[in-house]
């Protein structure tokens, strides 16, 4: 029996009606294309994706920073209270295959950090461009894409590769 992948959706606890209707979008094709959806399981583009990923029928896993599991937004079908505040991040991009970022401040940031450090594929849609001396020059398996479909299409793509 193979596990379904996994993929995780990070950005912005509370973001702008674009930013939602990108993750949405997102969260949808990821769903409609067999993939379980990850996420920190609160508001902005998190709920927006899970909404998205419901929409097609796809499971959700809400990963949160709280201690009660009737945090997490309504679209969420699995949830995870960890009462571990901003370290549960390492928690949501640890138990994905791949991970996509729409748009996003710092806890988005650390996020990518913490995918890149347990060498999970990061795949920015409005999101962070990032820059490093050396080996870390172009930001090696951070992928910026312009579309909900293009985001989508990497990660599954990038998930499979690494299976």
């Amino acid at each position: 029996m193979s596990l379904a992948v996994q993929i995780a959706v990070i950005g912005k606890g509370a973001a702008d009606a674009e930013l939602e209707a990108l993750a949405e979008e997102v969260g949808h094709l990821l769903a409609a294309a067999g993939a379980t959806l990850v996420c920190g399981g609160l508001g902005g583009v998190m709920e927006a994706a899970a909404r998205g990923a419901r929409s097609a029928g796809g499971d959700v896993i809400g990963i949160l920073p709280t201690e009660s599991p009737a945090d997490a937004n309504p679209h969420v079908t699995h949830r995870i209270a960890t009462g571990t505040g901003h370290a549960r991040n390492l928690a949501v991009v640890a138990s994905a295959d791949a991970v996509v970022a729409v748009g996003g401040e710092w806890g988005t940031l650390a996020e990518i950090a913490f995918a890149r450090r347990v060498d999970r594929p990061v795949v920015a849609l409005r999101s962070w461009s990032l820059r490093g001396p050396g080996d870390l020059d172009s930001a090696p398996g951070i992928e910026l894409v312009d579309s909900p479909a293009e985001a989508a299409g990497r990660a599954l793509a990038l998930s499979a590769a690494a299976r």
